[in-house]
């Protein structure tokens, strides 16, 4: 009688062994599960723009060309006033508040109110570009300056054109030294996981050689128009 309660016994201990088994395994799927679903659908990878050779990078890693690209992108684009700067203007920095940091936006904002109250966007039309020669490109290391793995400070040099009406009014060459940091945060309105932080330091004026005349032609003196401000 003692060999059938012993195998009863044992029979028992090994039906709670698997119990406890299957509760372990559904634990260990409950987690699985949660992480499958707590993880990101995508992820932002920055890829270098020249792909002519093979490139290994971290995911988290963005390298400094898609930091100058970025850069130059967003504020170009907050620059353009193509029709008045005072509708513009304002228009801009709220279509492109996702890629600015709080502080900056409020920078701009008093830009744009500075601007106003001195007649300088009325009916203006302003756009800049890239000067010739001054790219990533033509020296990286100048250009995109790594801070940590989440700041760094860009230099564009570019030339700011303003026209009221059909007539050019400011033709100014300025540098600037702009922040970027991290800041993926929103990537449904900004995918790129990167805002500017305005300015480093204050906008410098710049100069560039004067194009080589033709034989016989000088060059004018007052065919660079300048303005106040940048």
């Amino acid at each position: 009688m003692s060999r059938f309660k012993n195998e009863v016994a044992h029979l028992q201990a090994h039906v709670k062994t698997l119990r406890l088994a299957g509760a372990a395994l559904f634990i260990v799927a409950l987690l699985l599960g949660f992480g499958w679903w707590s993880a990101p659908k995508s992820l932002t990878i920055h890829v270098p723009p020249d792909l002519r050779s093979g490139s290994t990078r971290k995911w988290w890693d963005v390298p400094p060309e898609s930091v100058y690209a970025f850069t130059f992108y967003i504020w170009q684009q907050a620059q353009r006033w193509p029709t008045n700067g005072e509708q513009d203007y304002p228009r801009n920095l709220h279509a492109l508040s996702a890629y600015f940091t709080p502080s900056c936006r409020a920078f701009l904002q008093q830009d744009y109110e500075f601007r106003r109250s001195n007649g300088e966007l009325r009916q203006r039309v302003r756009g800049i570009y890239e000067i010739p020669g001054r790219g990533y490109g033509d020296d990286s290391a100048m250009r995109v300056r790594t801070v940590s793995a989440n700041n760094w400070i860009v230099t564009l040099d570019v030339s700011a054109d303003e026209y009221l009406g059909a007539e050019q009014v400011k033709r100014a060459l300025v540098r600037y030294a702009l922040k970027v940091v991290r800041m993926d945060v929103d990537p449904e309105r900004n995918p790129f996981g990167l805002a500017l932080d305005c300015h480093a330091r204050a906008p410098e004026r710049i100069e560039t050689p004067p194009p080589a005349a033709p034989p016989g032609r000088a060059v004018s003196a007052g065919s660079n128009l300048q303005g106040d401000t940048p």
